[in-house]
């Protein structure tokens, strides 16, 4: 039996802290909840806003969200309309103040989340999966990764059996809990089904 662990989680408290940071002693199931629909709602609103994460902090009756993207002025828009007008919604669904503020993802090449998503993009438009992960692994390692791992699984370029591949460059360890390794999971949908994409991104402490 395989031994395996989300990365994140192995981390957590060491390099990686927690998207959602709040404490209550009643509700907890209610605002779980809550946080994933906020999510899911913000991420399906701009979606190419190119949004890495969602932190969620909650003071009182005040919901703090912090988004971070690398792609700003999407979210954003023009003379903050946008985000004036995502505030005021979700201050409607969940009848408490939202305060919301936009952060800059650096470093987009080796952010997980984003080379995930861009990945998901190409493949979506028909593009080599080989071509799309070989790119984003040229990218990051250019822009200063220690390494990176690349793996993408499903019915690849409409084989009639599912397989996968996966492709490394540099090194993740990933039994090293001070390493700064980053990760994250997408899905691709496809004319022949859906392809999971799964990108490990080893950086810089200060990364």
């Amino acid at each position: 039996m395989g031994q395996k662990t989300h990365p994140k989680g192995f981390r957590m408290g060491m390099t990686e802290t927690w998207e959602s940071k709040w404490f209550t002693q009643h509700n907890f199931a209610d605002f779980i909840q809550e946080d994933y629909t906020i999510r899911g709602y913000i991420k399906k609103r701009f979606e190419k806003g190119a949004i890495s994460k969602i932190e969620i902090e909650r003071t009182g009756k005040q919901v703090i969200i912090t988004i971070h993207t690398g792609r700003p002025g999407v979210v954003i828009g023009r003379k903050g309309v946008l985000i004036d007008r995502l505030k005021e919604e979700l201050q409607l669904a969940t009848g408490r103040g939202v305060t919301i503020n936009v952060q800059e993802v650096r470093g987009v090449d080796i952010n997980a989340a984003l080379v995930a998503e861009n990945i998901v993009r190409q493949i979506e438009q028909q593009i080599s999966y080989r071509r799309a992960m070989k790119r984003a692994m040229s990218s990051a390692i250019k822009m200063g990764a220690k390494g990176i791992r690349v793996a993408c699984r499903g019915r690849l370029m409409g084989a009639e059996i599912a397989r996968g591949e996966w492709y490394k460059e540099g090194k993740i360890p990933l039994h090293t809990i001070k390493e700064n390794v980053d990760y994250a999971q997408r899905v691709a949908n496809t004319k022949s089904g859906t392809i999971g994409v799964k990108v490990w991104v080893c950086k810089e402490e200060g990364d």
